[in-house]
């Protein structure tokens, strides 16, 4: 069984284009990508919430499911935003009616987050439909191109990794001064 697919041919079957190169695969991936980010937006929007705010409920919802608590420092760590943030980031989250702060019982003196009953019911439906029907897709694949698709989709996020790595080590190390040319 050939493993070509038929994308922008000019021929019958076999004609100009006919095979899938790294160009067309490149370009579905950010045709996902777009897709998904207007998703997100989406979703954000029926929640009435921001981007963090959004990533926040998926957190705290899915911990909730797991029977994990989460207080702001784990909430932090997952967000990978500061401690400030996170604060700024909750109580906004607890005026609106999407968070509700309790006492941890393991430390008198923590603070357990969890999405309230109405705003975690809104963000599951919201989430669960765009995974579920994601899912129903993913799973629909051969084993032999899942462990493709997920070798591929790791190494780009390696790559993906190393740019903003690169990045931020030159900032680190400040502006660099280019040699004259000769």
């Amino acid at each position: 069984m050939s493993s070509e697919v038929t994308t922008n041919t000019t021929g019958y079957w076999y004609g100009n284009g006919s095979r899938v190169d790294a160009v067309d695969v490149l370009n579905a991936l950010r045709r996902y990508r777009t897709a998904e980010s207007a998703a997100q937006r989406r979703a954000r929007e029926a929640l009435g919430i921001g981007e963090n705010a959004l990533l926040a409920l998926r957190v705290l919802v899915d911990a909730e499911a797991d029977g994990h608590a989460v207080n702001a420092k784990e909430l932090a760590e997952r967000l990978q935003i500061t401690p400030a943030s996170t604060s700024a980031l909750v109580d906004r989250l607890v005026q609106s009616g999407h968070v509700e702060r309790r006492p941890d019982p393991s430390d008198r003196r923590g603070v357990i987050l969890s999405a309230s009953g109405s705003s975690m019911r809104r963000a599951i439906t919201v989430i669960d439909e765009l995974d579920t029907r994601a899912f129903a897709v993913a799973e629909h694949l051969p084993s032999v191109d899942m462990a493709v698709v997920v070798e591929f989709l790791e190494e780009m996020t390696s790559v993906v990794d190393e740019i903003d790595a690169d990045k931020t080590a030159r900032r680190a190390d400040g502006p660099r001064s280019v040699p004259p040319q000769a």
